[in-house]
């Protein structure tokens, strides 16, 4: 009896050191909370277009090949979504752009998919006023933001791109408006047609979605890419940088490569105007034959 208790004694201290040496892996039980912003095209949540983003057509394939995981969905504006990655906890953001502030708290995958740049948009009417800062068709931020009266509406938290980002950076504080709500970018829209603004950041896919919502004619606005600026930006998805945060994004690298790029790049493309459009699908199959990791 004594011998037989001895063994089950050794075969438990063995198993314990197996587990104890073995890496962690998700377990069914694990629950992957994702980020996820009204930030149409990528992902819209109300309306006849509701879950027809192109964000909203990769998730889907995304968590089919995570099946080790549950998957809840958590609505929340730029700022809120920042701060949840901070946090010790399974939550991921699946439409990040990399920065070296964010590296410091946030495990980010290899390249998700690619997007046209953020620019600056001003309307029609003000066209004239804002000539000195238009060369060659780019938008010169730096000088319009040196400017006594520039006042130029951004999303708080949100990172528009190594170039524009220290741009605002060096900028006082009373030339930017910043806007923290969930409909943020409809608020500036509205600010920039009461005068309120002379300029707003964002991408042209989305700001043209948010002026029909807000009923601006987009044809009243004018899109401009910012100079300096690369015409596209890749965008990666980013967990919190936990033990259970960086191996989903092992996971999530491993289900991006199986994934259908083709599909992934056409249904952001269909919101696309025509000439941008031909010319996105033209140069988007390069970004995935050089893929820097962040």
């Amino acid at each position: 009896m004594a011998r037989r208790s001895l063994c089950w004694f050794m075969h438990g201290c063995l198993a314990s050191l197996i587990a104890c040496a073995w890496p962690p892996t998700a377990s069914a039980e694990d629950t992957l909370t994702w980020l996820l912003r009204d930030l149409p095209p990528l992902t819209i949540f109300e309306g006849p277009q509701k879950g027809l983003g192109a964000l909203d057509h990769l998730m889907p394939m995304l968590q089919e090949r995570l099946p080790e995981y549950h998957h809840q969905a958590l609505h929340v504006n730029r700022a809120r979504g920042m701060q949840m990655l901070r946090t010790p906890s399974l939550t991921c953001d699946p439409s990040l752009l990399w920065t070296p502030e964010r590296a410091k708290y946030v495990a980010f995958s290899a390249q998700a998919f690619v997007v046209v740049s953020n620019g600056v948009m001003i309307r029609r009417s003000q066209q004239a006023a804002m000539a000195p800062f238009i060369v060659a068709g780019h938008f010169d931020l730096q000088a319009f933001l040196q400017t006594p009266n520039a006042r130029l509406g951004a999303i708080a938290e949100r990172s528009y791109g190594p170039v524009i980002d220290e741009r605002l950076k060096s900028t006082d504080s009373h030339k930017l408006a910043l806007h923290y709500g969930n409909d943020a970018l409809g608020s500036l829209l509205q600010m920039q047609r009461l005068g309120r603004l002379e300029a707003v950041l964002g991408y042209w896919t989305e700001i043209r979605y948010q002026a029909m919502q807000q009923g601006i004619a987009p044809d009243d606005l004018m899109f401009l890419a910012i100079k300096g600026t690369a015409p596209y930006q890749r965008i990666y998805i980013g967990c919190s940088n936990t033990a259970q945060g960086r191996q989903a994004i092992v996971r999530i690298n491993q289900a991006l490569e199986d994934l259908p790029q083709a599909q992934v790049q056409n249904a952001y493309a269909l919101w696309l105007d025509p000439v941008m459009r031909e010319q996105y699908l033209k140069d988007n199959p390069h970004f995935f034959q050089d893929d820097p990791q962040p």
